[in-house]
């Protein structure tokens, strides 16, 4: 067997498209939709993560702006720009570039955006709203794998969904939007971790294994089910004399031996993670259209 390849490149561009349409149409109607960034200091991949995200955002016709402060910006003054951005109607979504510097709290700064311009998903509200099963904006990365997964026709409904990593942006999310009584859900899911015994275990057992763990090659042949579905979240750098950079991207699943095994599978890169900023851009054309009620 050999797994097809899913084309997150591809697949995103597609939602891109659409999502450029709706905002024509919103825009006939009067209304702008915007998306205020804020970053804190100057970390080149924030830096950068930041500039595609906007990219992303003039592809389709969303305004911007960057508020950029310095590292050492007191924490005082990032939530009273925070507060600004909630009362300016001229935003629809606010997204707080992470991470931040040691002295700001992340937990402080992801509760003082308003629910509904939290278009990256990490207020606790809409947090508990995704997993009571009601309208919310989910984090981008996990509804970027959900919507990858409805786009070639796995549907996890009645299957089994082994997720591997348990973070906050992503293994956790995923697993509360997986498990709800809704089309495009109704999975069993399992979430291991740095503590689960006998990973391949449970690996072995997925019908859609989604490797989440930041840990090149963690997931070899031997721990996927034959004709499995495999979603490949990581994305870490590995030394590479023959580029340029020095290094090349890689996922967490040993790709080729894996793709022997598999029915689908994700490249890294150009699978899940151009959907991430896709993602962000339909929370915030939502928002724009009159958000999540």
């Amino acid at each position: 067997m050999t797994a097809r390849l899913i084309k997150g490149r591809e697949i995103a561009q597609a939602i891109r498209d659409e999502l450029k349409a709706e905002v024509a149409a919103l825009r006939q109607r009067g209304v702008a939709p915007g998306l205020a960034f804020v970053l804190i200091g100057d970390d080149p991949a924030s830096v950068s993560y930041v500039k595609s995200k906007g990219q992303g955002c003039a592809e389709i016709g969303v305004d911007t702006e960057t508020f950029r402060l310095p590292s050492d910006v007191p924490a005082s003054e990032v939530l009273a720009l925070i507060d600004r951005l909630n009362r300016d109607p001229k935003w629809r979504g606010i997204l707080i570039q992470k991470p931040f510097p040691p002295h700001i709290d992340e937990p402080t700064l992801d509760l003082a955006v308003d629910p509904a311009k939290d278009v990256d998903g990490q207020s606790p509200v809409n947090l508990g709203r995704l997993f009571r099963g009601e309208p919310t904006y989910p984090p981008a990365t996990p509804a970027g794998v959900v919507e990858l997964l409805r786009r070639i026709g796995e549907s996890p409904e009645g299957r089994h969904v082994v997720i591997c990593g348990r973070s906050n942006l992503v293994g956790k999310p995923l697993a509360g939007l997986l498990m709800q009584k809704a089309p495009g859900a109704n999975a069993t899911v399992t979430v291991c971790h740095t503590g689960t015994r006998d990973l391949a275990y449970f690996t072995r057992q997925a019908d859609i294994l989604v490797a989440a763990m930041g840990r090149a090659g963690a997931i070899t042949a031997d721990m996927v089910k034959d004709g499995a579905v495999v979603i490949d979240v990581g994305n870490n750098a590995v030394p590479d004399a023959t580029k340029k950079s020095g290094y090349r991207l890689v996922g967490d699943v040993d790709f080729d031996a894996v793709a022997a095994k598999a029915s689908w599978i994700t490249p890294v890169p150009g699978g899940v993670g151009p959907m991430t900023v896709t993602m962000l851009l339909a929370n915030t054309v939502r928002a724009a259209k009159g958000g999540v009620g």
